[in-house]
């Protein structure tokens, strides 16, 4: 019997595709997915999500899709596919609407608001299973510390996608168990 494929890896094959697609066949389509708060304010509700379809560079689609694997395999073993997806686009809109509501005229790209979502599903998790979570805390705290210290990075996004993953994932486990 085949293995099935994870969302993970079928997240990853879209990302980079649609980088790839991006920037050497379509490059009019970074403008039409980047998150910005007038353009979604004026109807264009697409962005919230297609903005983890664009990133600024090579070496932001690599950081975020090795975060992605990391980060995104435990979650969805954990979870099973499709609550690991409810965590993922969930955290991906609480991070775009933080974006978008924090910094209306910023343009935003990147997946790192949903991976951030992540640490916050992971931190639930491990605070439900009563782990030491030492090793999860430190990692988040050193991303978030990269975050305010490294210009360019929406911040806003990141605290969205943090606090959307862990208030997504509490819900999931709590009506997992009823």
């Amino acid at each position: 019997m085949k293995k099935q494929q994870s969302l993970v890896q079928s997240l990853i094959v879209v990302i980079v595709g649609s980088y790839v697609i991006s920037q050497y066949v379509y490059p009019g389509l970074q403008e039409s997915f980047v998150l910005y708060g007038p353009a979604v304010k004026s109807g264009e509700y697409w962005r919230l999500f297609t903005v983890a379809l664009l990133h600024a560079n090579w070496m932001h689609l690599i950081f975020n899709m090795l975060a992605l694997w990391s980060i995104g395999t435990p979650v969805e073993q954990i979870f099973g596919k499709v609550r690991f997806g409810i965590v993922f686009f969930g955290s991906l809109l609480t991070a775009s609407i933080a974006s978008a509501y924090f910094g209306p005229n910023a343009h935003a790209v990147g997946a790192s608001g949903a991976i951030f979502g992540l640490f916050g599903a992971l931190l639930a998790i491990g605070r439900r299973a009563g782990a030491n979570m030492q090793n999860v805390t430190g990692t988040i705290v050193l991303n978030l510390l990269i975050t305010f210290i490294v210009p360019g990075i929406d911040w806003r996004a990141h605290v969205g996608g943090l606090l959307g993953g862990y208030l997504i994932a509490q819900a999931l486990i709590a009506f997992s168990r009823t």
